[in-house]
């Protein structure tokens, strides 16, 4: 369940009820591991917070408590951090230094990005976040590995808003996010894809930004080391 507030590619709301999120944690999936890393756009300014903050209001009945993490756009998983990675969801320095030489190689450049509209995936409600310059997915391929995105199934761009606390009526729901006013949207400039970690003992805790890459110069600033 822990991975599930980092997975942007769960189907939308099927069935007949949410998927039921749990505070626990899940030892069986970490193993003792951490920190969990991904990449991310940050979009942690005021305007998206406080979209969030009102659809959290209007969805807080049916919310998990104490989901901690600010605004972001999840773009790809990296995994578990490893000198040798023995297992698919570690990862390694060199890893890393691919996916920069990719990104610098394809010189993507700043872009904005639209955040707002309230929808939902079986686990978590969400804002949408639309590319229209198909920037987010020029990056994405520069993040996968060896071709292919460490995210299963088809990829949603979105901004979490929580998670489900209960397998609450898909009907329900549905009603509820109707109510939302779908005119309020934002615009994010994005200058930088960054680098971001999580405890994985703790469902939707906090999150750190290990690195910061400049998309006009292509350098990778770190803010706190990691091997």
């Amino acid at each position: 369940m822990a991975r599930l507030s980092m997975d942007v590619s769960a189907n939308l709301i099927e069935g007949s009820h949410t998927v039921c999120n749990v505070r626990r944690d899940f030892p069986e999936w970490h193993l003792g591991r951490s920190p969990y890393v991904f990449w991310a756009l940050d979009v942690d300014v005021l305007a998206v917070r406080a979209l969030v903050a009102r659809a959290a209001v209007l969805l807080g009945g049916y919310l998990l408590d104490g989901y901690g993490r600010p605004p972001h756009v999840t773009l790809d998983l990296c995994g578990f951090p490893s000198a040798a990675p023995t297992s698919a969801d570690e990862f390694s320095p060199a890893m890393l230094e691919r996916q920069c030489s990719a990104l610098r190689a394809a010189g993507v450049s700043a872009f904005e990005i639209e955040v707002g509209g309230l929808s939902s995936f079986s686990s978590a409600p969400f804002l949408g976040a639309v590319d229209r310059g198909g920037h987010i997915a020029a990056v994405r391929e520069c993040l996968a590995v060896d071709g292919h995105s460490r995210l299963f199934g088809d990829y949603v761009p979105h901004v979490t808003v929580g998670l489900y606390g209960g397998a609450w009526p898909a009907a329900e729901i549905g009603a509820c996010l109707a109510s939302f006013s779908g005119e309020d949207r934002t615009h994010c400039r994005i200058e930088r894809i960054s680098l971001m970690a999580y405890q994985p003992t703790e469902i939707g805790g906090p999150l750190s930004c290990l690195a910061d890459y400049l998309l006009a110069s292509g350098e990778m600033r770190w803010h706190r080391a990691l091997f």
